[in-house]
């Protein structure tokens, strides 16, 4: 599949002119051509390649998922020695300052995804035809995802409303307040729900299901527990999504956008990419880093060894939890299993491997450098997820501990074969086993972190981690200059 090219007027950090590359599912290749960005909007082929563009920021959250991780009591940040990707080490630490270039690309790429949604709301006018209305609820659905992103890791961002920043806005644009920022989300997400078709016309798109997720999701971070559980329940009762039986065939290939996917950003390797512009592979970069070191053997290919879990995470597990082997390899374990399989030790060596998001062996399709470009899909928003976010609104929102224990048991009885592991206690008590069940649910998927934040159980589970500080990370340093003051670094950076 061809790269197309739409040269517009958007910006990375507020005011960097940058190119769109895309290559989703649902793209037709199509030509390289340029146009003036305020004459844009002319058709509806128009509307839906800027929605295209919109759509491919999303694979650039690999770095997201990642980091969410090495910032949790999860995993480690690893690597080839102390000093590799110097970044994620100090975030592992909890000694990141401003001055750090994976803080910044979060920033930086998360930005742009919201300036491409705003691209084409600032033109929603512009052009009538059939099927706008979808197209606006998918592009305001993909402004309020990176928001999302952005206020977990910032807090409080500057916003334009429907309108792209331009160069000397950074100047007079206030921060928006943390609420703000959760109330725009709010309203984009509901005119999506209320707009979205439940099924997607092609795989990646998002639909009337994943949008009342993430509104759930974007009510329970704000402790909104009434409003998190009806919108929650709104996804289960739709008969929409099911728990997949084989917890293990969910993250192979073959188990893409499967009967759990409420919403999954979509990868291919049969696009080469570089290190000279991360954010512009069509491949999971995430997974050649977290591969392992070196390997030769079966089923798996080679990585960087970073985001190694840490022993005390794979002990999280209960004796006959069946993920257990799904979300962490024990390498050591596997080599003795499995004859002629070699690999090296990196920085941080616990012996333990993220194997949901191991680099597998590849088709003779794929190109470029394998690391960059694996094909493994990034299950954003699990059905378990939303079960597990609605058992924790009911219980939490005092409103109702036997529907949390349902949900919540649910996806236990998958996890053990069987219902004799389900909790039957109530109240606080029950708060901890769900919170407890995230972990393991959801291991090696990037939430660990914001979880620990959110229910204010950070501090003393994170080491290094500073209770009124390290619940959000810094705004680059380049941000706060190029505001002149006019956006004040958050607390204790």
């Amino acid at each position: 599949m061809k790269k197309y090219l739409v040269t517009t007027i958007i910006t990375l950090t507020l005011f960097s002119t940058i190119s769109i590359s895309c290559s989703d599912e649902f793209v037709s290749p199509k030509p390289e051509y340029s146009i003036d960005s305020e004459n844009y909007f002319n058709s509806k082929s128009d509307y839906d390649e800027a929605l295209v563009a919109a759509y491919d920021l999303l694979q650039s959250t690999y770095a997201n998922v990642l980091l969410g991780e090495i910032a949790s009591d999860n995993t480690l940040a690893g690597g080839e020695s102390p000093t590799d990707v110097i970044g994620w080490q100090q975030v592992d630490d909890m000694i990141h300052t401003p001055v750090n270039s994976n803080l910044r690309d979060i920033w930086n790429w998360m930005f742009a995804g919201v300036q491409r949604a705003n691209y084409i709301l600032e033109f929603k006018d512009k052009t009538n035809f059939e099927g706008k209305t979808q197209l606006l609820a998918e592009t305001r659905f993909l402004r309020a995802y990176y928001q999302f992103e952005l206020v977990k890791w910032f807090g409080g961002i500057p916003m334009k409303g429907d309108a792209r920043f331009k160069v000397g806005d950074e100047k007079t644009v206030p921060r928006s307040s943390v609420q703000e920022v959760y109330a725009s989300i709010e309203a984009d997400l509901i005119f999506a729900s209320a707009n979205l078709s439940p099924t997607a016309s092609q795989k990646g798109r998002v639909t009337k299901g994943a949008a009342q997720a993430l509104l759930g999701k974007a009510y329970l971070y704000q402790g909104k527990f009434v409003q998190a559980a009806s919108v929650l329940d709104a996804v289960i009762s739709s008969g929409k999504y099911t728990l997949q039986s084989d917890y293990n065939a969910m993250f192979e290939l073959a188990g893409e956008n499967g009967t759990e996917s409420v919403f999954e950003v979509q990868y291919t390797d049969v696009e080469g990419a570089g290190f000279t512009c991360l954010q512009c592979s069509e491949g999971n970069v995430a997974v050649g880093f977290s591969g392992i070191r070196n390997y030769s053997g079966p089923l798996f290919s080679s990585g960087f060894s970073f985001n190694i879990p840490t022993k005390e995470s794979a002990d999280a597990f209960e004796v006959g939890d069946k993920r257990k082997d799904v979300a962490i390899l024990d390498i050591a374990a596997w080599a003795a299993a499995n004859s002629g399989v070699t690999y090296g030790k990196g920085n941080e060596d616990t012996g333990y491997f993220n194997r949901k998001y191991l680099p597998r062996k590849r088709s003779a399709e794929a190109q470029g450098d394998l690391n960059l470009t694996n094909p493994n899909n990034y299950r954003a928003i699990r059905y378990a997820d939303v079960l597990l976010m609605a058992a924790e609104a009911y219980n939490r929102g005092a409103i109702d501990d036997t529907k949390a224990k349902t949900y919540l048991n649910q996806v236990r009885r998958r996890a053990f074969g069987d219902n004799n592991h389900d909790i039957s206690v109530s109240g606080a008590a029950l708060t901890d086993f769900i919170l407890a069940e995230r972990r393991v649910e959801l291991f090696g998927e990037g939430h660990r972190f914001f979880d620990l934040v959110r229910t204010g159980k950070a501090a003393g589970k994170i080491p290094g981690f500073k209770a009124n500080k390290n619940e959000l990370f810094p705004l680059p340093i380049e941000e706060i200059q190029f505001g002149n003051g006019n956006w004040q670094q958050n607390p204790g950076y």
